[in-house]
């Protein structure tokens, strides 16, 4: 158990991270999860049994130094780190032209600086590993929708993660943008209401995830976009 890999995920307490996070302990890995809530976190550790290969680390995804002493806690707690996995993210539900600008700085941050600070903070543990990183956009980051500022975050992360492959490439890191369709999480509390038709569950979504992470050494898989069948943009 102290040889097996180690991944850090965050927003890992709920939907897609947690999904995740349950799927990487079963094959064996150890695992780290952040979130906001406390009482989330430790909901989904109660849910498990708190496994020994479990850390879970309340902060927020969007502070740097939070975020550092996430990556940090897990090399102390597990000794190693084998991937990041920068979930997360969520959506104010409104557009440029008619929605409440209170809600857009956090969203921005969490969504496009916090995938930032996650490469920045851990890519030294990174390099020692030749991990991989991945990245939680969007098919809203391929197609546009209008007024749509979640889906301009979402671009933004699919520039980011090209961007930082051309440069941690050298190192032997992978870098993999996964970008999914309408997903069943948590993600549309905010919303009011599911979104009508077939949806994929977080299961799914964490199938394809744990699929990029368990890639062989030298297979640098770096865009994977999933849609549940019916969602035809």
């Amino acid at each position: 158990m102290t040889d097996s890999p180690v991944a850090l995920i965050t927003g890992g307490g709920s939907g897609i991270g947690a999904a995740a996070a349950r799927q990487l302990l079963d094959d064996g890995w150890r695992v780290a999860v952040t979130g906001r809530g406390e009482r989330r976190l430790r909901g989904f550790a109660e849910e498990l049994g708190a496994p020994d290969g479990l850390l879970t680390i309340q902060g927020n995804a969007a502070e740097y130094e939070q975020v550092r002493a996430a990556v940090e806690a897990t090399l102390k707690e597990f000794g190693r780190l084998d991937t990041v996995v920068a979930n997360a993210g969520f959506a104010t539900h409104d557009t440029v032209a008619e929605g409440d600008p209170a809600g857009w700085t956090e969203m921005v941050l969490t969504n496009v600086l916090g995938p930032a600070l996650l490469i920045r903070a851990s890519i030294d543990a990174l390099k020692e590993t030749r991990g991989r990183i991945v990245l939680v956009g969007s098919v809203a980051g391929f197609v546009h929708g209008p007024g749509n500022l979640y889906g301009a975050t979402k671009w933004a992360v699919t520039g980011l993660a090209e961007n930082t492959r051309r440069q941690v490439t050298e190192w032997g890191v992978g870098v993999t943008l996964i970008a999914p369709g309408r997903v069943e999480t948590p993600f549309w509390d905010s919303y009011g209401s599911l979104p009508p038709g077939h949806l994929l569950t977080a299961d799914q979504l964490a199938d394809s995830i744990v699929w990029a992470i368990r890639q062989p050494a030298g297979v640098d898989v770096n865009t994977v976009v999933v849609r549940p069948i019916g969602q035809p943009n």
